[in-house]
Parts: structure tokens; C-alpha cells; sequence
């Protein structure tokens, strides 16, 4: 069967990321498309908007968007119109049914920009932080942290740091290594909280095997070694189960029902602390 190829344009006017999830579950409900995606955040002015439209005209396909400035929308819907482009709403539908539901129109909050602006730099704050504490580095720092990852060596720390990072979320991750135990510090943090990596065997080492092939290296060391990579596996189950820390398998998840499950537990500490206290 032939492959669809779509260009799909997404346009916010904050960090869009509605629009990525509302895309990745329609596309998800199609076989056979390779969708390309362009994403357009931050679309506040008509400038902006005018060279986005340059792109889009480059590059034609479908136009999704959630854009609260009406003369933005309206410019936006003129071009698509005027570039017989088709274009999406994406929220509309809901919107106008809880407007029937409750029985009054959508408006734009006032103060909503500032605070989008905020959400949007305290996530640029996370990305900066995550990719500063990668891999065990700046652990004395890792109390500033909201999230610390630990895990064996390819058990998809950084992926899933990054993309914890991209939600808002300062996330630092420690590889556990038998031979060299983590910082003393990482025992005895407050604030962050810390998740656990596991893996199964096989899974570990097919992604070791891949990564050492990718690198032309020789396929066949300890560092996929079958006693060695169940060594380390234990080692760290360990010590999750040690300290009490909640543990995510990865074998079977990806990285963003991973990120999810994480959330979800940081969601439930916070709700439960704010209870005790």
C-alpha cells in the first residue's frame, strides 16, 4: 500500500502544545501517512503571522490553529481561503458546546497573555536545567530540581528527561553503575522526586547492541553481556526498592506514556503532600 504525504502546518499563539497531542492522535487514527509537520508557536503578531503564511504557501497542506486574536484568525482563514487551503479550529467544536452547555460566550481572559508568557519561559528554565544536569552532571544541584531520573546505561533517561523538561519540568537523571555508586547526595534529596529506569535484559541489550553498531564499534562486549547487563539490572532494582523510589518500566512504553506515568506520580506526591500539609 502507497504512502500519504501531508504537509500539516500548526499554528498557537502560545506553546502549541494542544495542537502537537490533538495532531498526533488524529494522524495515529490513519495507516499509511507520513505526516510532516510544521509547528508554528508564539503567533501573536501580523508580521509573524505574514511569513508563517509564506511557509504555508511553500509548503501546502492543511492548516490547524488555535488562535484567541481575532484579527489574527480572521487574516488566517482570508489567506487559507484565498490559497484554497483547508483550516481547522481545533478547539472550536468543544468550545461552542460548553458554551450552549453553560449558557454564555468564550472570551479572552485578561492577564491571559502574561501568563502564558510565564508558562512559556518557566519551560524554557526546565530546558535548561535538564540539559545541564544530563547524565549525573551538577549533582549538587539536584535539590533545584522537580524530577531525577535514575536508571541503567540506555534505559532512555535523556529522551525522557527531555521530554519531561518540555512539559515544564526540571528534571536532572543519574546512570547506576555497580562499579561507581551515585553521589551520596542523591539519598538524601527533599524537593525532587526521584523515579526509578528499568528495563528488561533482552530489550537493554538489543538497544546496546544498536548503539555500539551505530558507533562501529565492536557488537559484542560486557557492556552487552548477558550475566553483566542482569548484574546491573538488579543492582539497580535494588536500590529502588532500597529507597522506596516508585520504578517505570521501559521495555514496552515510549518515551511519552513514560513522561506520563511520571507525571502522574509527581501530580499524585504533590496532591498528597498539599493534604498533609
Amino acid at each position: 500500500m502507497s504512502v500519504s504525504r501531508i504537509h500539516l502546518h500548526l499554528l498557537s499563539d502560545s506553546t502549541g502544545e494542544t495542537l502537537e497531542n490533538i495532531a498526533k492522535a488524529a494522524i495515529g487514527l490513519f495507516e499509511n501517512v507520513e505526516a510532516i509537520r510544521h509547528f508554528w508557536p508564539m503567533v501573536r503578531s501580523e508580521v509573524h503571522l505574514d511569513r508563517i503564511m509564506e511557509e504555508i504557501s511553500a509548503h501546502p497542506g492543511l492548516v490547524l490553529f488555535t488562535l484567541t486574536n481575532h484579527v489574527l484568525r480572521r487574516r488566517l482563514e482570508t489567506r487559507c481561503r484565498a490559497l484554497g487551503l483547508p483550516h481547522v479550529a481545533a478547539l472550536d467544536s468543544v468550545a461552542d458546546a460548553l458554551s450552549n452547555i453553560l449558557g454564555q460566550e468564550t472570551r479572552t481572559r485578561p492577564g491571559r497573555k502574561h501568563i502564558l508568557d510565564e508558562a512559556y519561559f518557566a519551560r524554557i528554565e526546565a530546558i535548561q536545567f535538564t540539559i545541564a544536569h544530563d547524565d549525573g552532571v551538577g549533582h549538587e544541584n539536584w535539590e533545584e530540581a522537580d524530577i531525577v531520573l535514575a536508571g541503567v546505561s540506555r534505559a532512555s533517561k535523556t529522551p525522557t528527561s527531555i521530554y519531561l523538561a518540555n512539559r515544564g519540568y526540571k528534571t536532572a537523571n543519574i546512570p547506576l553503575v555497580p562499579e561507581s555508586p551515585p553521589p551520596r547526595s542523591l539519598y538524601g534529596l527533599k524537593h525532587p522526586m526521584v523515579v526509578g529506569l528499568t528495563i528488561s535484559p533482552e530489550r537493554l541489550i538489543q538497544i546496546r547492541r544498536n548503539r555500539l553498531l551505530s558507533l562501529n564499534q565492536a557488537p559484542e562486549t560486557s557492556y552487552v553481556d548477558s550475566d553483566k547487563v542482569q548484574d546491573e539490572l538488579a543492582f539497580a532494582r535494588r536500590m529502588f526498592a532500597d529507597n522506596g523510589w516508585p520504578v517505570i518500566d521501559m521495555t514496552r512504553r515510549s518515551i511519552e506514556e513514560a513522561a506520563a506515568a511520571i507525571i502522574n506520580l509527581f501530580n499524585d506526591r504533590e496532591l498528597a503532600e498539599g493534604n498533609e500539609s
